[in-house]
This record gives structure tokens, sequence and C-alpha cells, in this order.
């Protein structure tokens, strides 16, 4: 099973890919043997990926990652870069290659300080692999002073340096660094190719994974979330409900203060999972003394250590509300299909009586409303407004309507 196959329903990116990693591979086998350079070669030093949500944008650069850094001795017989097996394939797709370094956003921004060493990194040789990769997840997350700095390392690049920065669309990056990348654009995913995927490669049941490709709407993580984790079917039942519960103002605070209780749980047992092993981690590099005090010096970076847990707490909690405003957007583009008159492609089929029930009582107009209230509330929790506040906000103007 090749890389390739991780790119669900992008054929076409997946070709261009394939290509520029033959040329890739072809360009360093020379430079190794001494052999004359290609020519023309469809690889270059910067790539840049966008598309929607749920698209596949980190995997496709992950793919391209792990087929530049591909061993496998099957290449010298014509095979395509990106076994899938190789110690290269391996170790780049969990992200554990010394080579492929990967940057994502851990609170709203990407700051100077993260990308600071990441940059120095990128003039450097690889360690042991063909090529020294810098995966960027989060790119419209860069800020001023970090797309600076990213700005000038893809200006003038080491020679062996890939850069691959993922972002939801191209005027979400600076123009003076896209200008500088290859740009690829990621569609998104047929239904029935993601629930082709889930039943090859998570092993769900056809019906299951039908129903969970159906409801996201092609988005591949969650998709494979609900799925496969009946935690998060249980939210989506809940989420699903609250539009037949928001008959008073009462309730619609109690819908709001759930919701984003639901999302505080979500990043607490995230939390539990990394921060006590990433703690215990530091404190062991550092030296700490067997009773848990840390050497003299070394407060500070314990405190860097908790400020980012803080923020990546808190970008948790906002994408656990984004995945439940998303199910309520789609409701209510559900409940318009309805109203006038559509069946065709209704993402919510288990909900169907709460959807006629809502598309008989409202007008399109009220709906519409509706949806924009929800984009409202997004955009408030982009701009940092307190949660509970924009999601109270938000329900209060689906009572109205």
């Amino acid at each position: 099973m090749t890389v390739w196959d991780d790119l669900v329903g992008q054929e076409k990116v997946s070709a261009v890919l394939e290509a520029a990693a033959r040329d890739a591979d072809a360009l360093v086998t020379a430079v190794a043997t001494d052999a004359p350079r290609p020519e023309a070669s469809r690889m270059t030093h910067a790539w840049l990926f966008t598309g929607p949500p749920g698209a596949g944008r980190n995997q496709a650069a992950r793919a391209f990652a792990a087929a530049l850094q591909c061993v496998s001795p099957d290449r010298a017989l014509g095979g395509t870069p990106g076994c899938g097996f190789c110690d290269g394939c391996h170790t780049a797709l969990v992200g554990t290659h010394a080579d492929v370094t990967t940057v994502a956003a851990v609170g709203a921004e990407i700051l100077v300080k993260d990308m600071r060493d990441t940059v120095r990194k990128s003039f450097t040789a690889p360690a042991n692999g063909r090529w020294q990769i810098i995966l960027v997840e989060d790119a419209e997350r860069l800020n001023e002073k970090s797309a600076n700095a990213v700005l000038k390392a893809v200006e003038e690049p080491a020679p062996r340096t890939v850069w691959l920065l993922c972002a939801p669309s191209i005027e979400d990056v600076l123009p003076t660094i896209r200008s500088r990348c290859r740009h690829l654009t990621l569609r998104t995913p047929p239904v029935d190719a993601v629930a082709d995927m889930l039943v090859r490669r998570e092993g769900v049941e056809p019906g299951v994974a039908a129903a969970a490709s159906r409801a996201t709407q092609g988005h591949v993580d969650r998709a494979r979330r609900l799925a496969t984790d009946p935690a998060a079917r249980e939210r989506r039942a809940a989420v699903l409900k609250l539009p037949l519960r928001l008959d008073e103002v009462g309730a619609c605070l109690r819908a709001a203060q759930e919701l984003v209780d639901a999302a505080a749980e979500d990043a607490k047992q995230l939390a539990e999972d990394m921060d006590g092993k990433e703690s215990e981690e530091l404190k062991a590099a550092l030296g700490a003394t067997q009773g848990g005090r840390l050497p003299r010096g070394t407060a500070g970076v314990m405190k860097d250590l908790e400020d980012m847990q803080k923020r990546r707490r808190t970008r948790t909690q906002r994408d656990s509300l984004d995945v439940a405003l998303s199910d309520l957007t789609a409701f209510y583009r559900d409940v318009l299909a309805l109203q006038f008159g559509s069946r065709v492609a209704i993402a919510n089929a288990d909900a169907e009586d709460a959807l006629e029930r809502l598309a008989r009582s409202s007008s399109p107009e009220s709906t519409l409303r509706r949806i924009e209230a929800i984009a409202a509330c997004r955009e408030a929790l982009d701009r940092n407004v307190a949660p509970l506040l924009a999601v109270e906000a938000m329900t209060m103007a689906l009572r109205a309507g």
C-alpha cells in the first residue's frame, strides 16, 4: 500500500506529486553518482497545498514528504517513490523522520519564536535522509513576523530543502510567499470515496461508513472519527437535538453552556493525555532530581511549556466547538433543502423527523438567517470572543429565526 493511498479522491494531485517525486529522486541520484542532472524537472523547492477542510491537505503534504524520503530499492527498477513500507516512508508518515520537521499552530497563531529553530534547520543539509523537509500544517496562522521569517527561507532555500505549506485557500498566505510556491488545490472528496476508504483502511461496516461519510459531507478526518468513536457519535446526536430545544431564553442559555462545556471536556481529556507526559519528559531532560526539584535557572523553560499547553487547550476547545457548529450548519442546510422540495444528498438522514418538523414550522428566509448566525459565531470565535458569549448569542439568534 503506497503513500498515495492516503489521498482520498485526489487523483490529479497524486499524479502531479508522483511525477515530482520521480524527478526529485532522479536529481538526488544524479548528485550522489556525479551523473548529469536532468535538464527539466517537475520538482521545486516550495509547495502550497490548499483546499477545503477535510480535503486532506496535510495528508497530501505528508505523503509527498514520505515519497521524497523513500529509500525502497524498487525505485532503481522504475518503481514510483513512496512505497509506504521502507524506513524513509514509514518514519516520515508517523512523524519521526529526522529530516522531516512539522510545524503546527498550538494556539491561534504560529509565533516567530516557534519558527526560529525551524528556519535555521532549513538551511542545513539532510542528516540521513534524501531531503530536508519543512511541513507547515497551518500556514494561514503564520503571523506577520513568522511569515516574514518563512519568506526569507523560501526566497533563498538550501539546495536540498523543500518547504510544504498547507492552508485553506491561496488568499490565506502572503502574496510574496505563495508567488514562490507551486500551488496544488485539493477538492472535497466524494462521499462514496470516503466511505470506501473507511471500509478498506479502518475495517468499518459499509453501512456505518456510508452514514459517517454522508454526515460529514466528505470530511475525511471527521468521517473517520465519527465511524470509529462512539463518543463522537453521541456528541453529534446531542448537537442535532439542539435546534428543537430552543423554545425559550433559558433553554438557549442552557444549550450554549452545554456546548461550551462539552468542548472544554474534550480539551481537558487531551490535556490529561499529553500535558503530564510532556512535563515529565522535559523535567527528565533538564535533569530534575528524584523529588522533582528542577535545577536552578530552568524554571523559565517549564513556564514556556505551560504557556504552550495553555494555548493548545484553548485551540482544542475552539476546534471542538467548530465541529459542533459544522454539524449545526449541515443540519440547517438539510432543513433548507427540504423547504425547497429537495431530498438530494441529505447529510443527516438519521435526524429526518427533526428536519421535517423544522422545515414545516419555519420559512427558508429564517433558515438562512440561522445559518448566518452560526457563521457569525464561528467568526466571533476566530476573533477570540469568549466562547460562552459567542455561543449564547448564536443560540438566541437560532431561537429568533
